[in-house]
């Protein structure tokens, strides 16, 4: 059985789409279809039914694809452990939101470098576009907060992120804790509002988890970086809700005070995430493995 061929079958077989396929191939879409209709004549069977959008694998194309998919895996791993051998330098492109791919991603794989790692990172914040910037192959690895569905893509858990609602020290003692405790919500829904949408994402989420219901006040300030959300927070602009890991130096000095301490915190969990196969590339399960490691003190 002739190797390309199979390797584009296993490809559209993760893909779900002859078009996407193509694109991570870096062949036609007619040249793709060619090739599967070659290996089913071969076969004598039909592997993938067609369908208005994408493909299905009919029940002969899942049984190839799980018996061929680690080896032809097995074969790329090989075949790039020569190339690294040949070549001083891969390059890795990572994808992920803009706060955790500075603030945690690229420290964690800094010590890569010396290994012959180069980097070159793609900030997207929204998780959707960021899986379908690595189903079309712009990215080799990437950081999101959606995991994702079907087979092209496999997503591992990386970390929780919790999340604080904060306020500058003078917005806390205009508040009192007394205060807090007997109104809650209501209290708080007076104080302006910082975020990176209008859509309030954080707020919501952390007003869903803690009080069950949706804040009833307006975004005052909107900067869409966390970073800014924490700068204007802090010089008093209002109350915001962020990651620990990002404000935890803050609260620590007391630019930033938590509002509330609530018996189980707003969490959001990121997972890593590969094109399936992906990660018999050398430089890519390094970079998989070493965030993994790193992960573990977030």
């Amino acid at each position: 059985m002739d190797l390309a061929l199979l390797r584009t079958f296993i490809t559209v077989h993760r893909a779900g789409s002859f078009t996407r396929a193509a694109a991570l191939l870096g062949l036609s879409q007619p040249a793709v279809t060619s090739q599967i209709r070659t290996l089913e004549r071969q076969l004598g069977r039909p592997l993938f039914l067609r369908q208005a959008r994408g493909v299905t694998p009919t029940t002969t194309g899942d049984e190839l694809a799980h018996r061929a998919a680690p080896h032809l895996d097995a074969l790329i791993e090989i075949a790039e452990a020569g190339l690294d051998d040949e070549s001083a330098v891969r390059t890795l492109h990572l994808a992920g939101p803009p706060e955790f791919t500075s603030v945690r991603a690229i420290p964690a794989l800094t010590p890569l470098i010396s290994e012959g790692l180069a980097l070159r990172t793609s900030f997207v914040a929204n998780a959707e576009e960021i899986l379908e910037g690595l189903a079309a192959g712009h990215h080799d690895l990437a950081i999101a907060t959606a995991r994702p569905r079907g087979g092209l893509l496999t997503s591992t858990p990386l970390c929780d992120e919790e999340h604080v609602l904060v306020a500058s020290a003078r917005w806390a003692a205009r508040l009192g804790p007394g205060m807090l405790r007997g109104k809650g919500s209501v209290v708080l829904e007076q104080l302006p509002v910082v975020e990176v949408h209008e859509s309030l994402p954080f707020v919501s989420r952390y007003w869903a988890a803690v009080f069950d219901r949706r804040p009833a006040a307006a975004g005052t300030v909107i900067a869409p970086d966390l970073r800014a959300v924490l700068e204007s927070a802090a010089s008093g602009a209002g109350l915001a809700v962020l990651p620990r890991y990002l404000c935890e130096s803050d609260l620590k000095s007391g630019r930033l005070v938590a509002l509330l301490d609530p018996p189980v915190p707003p969490l959001r969990t990121y997972f890593l995430v590969v094109r399936t196969g992906t990660l018999a590339l050398a430089h890519i399960a390094r970079a998989h493995e070493g965030l993994l490691r790193a992960a573990v003190d977030w």
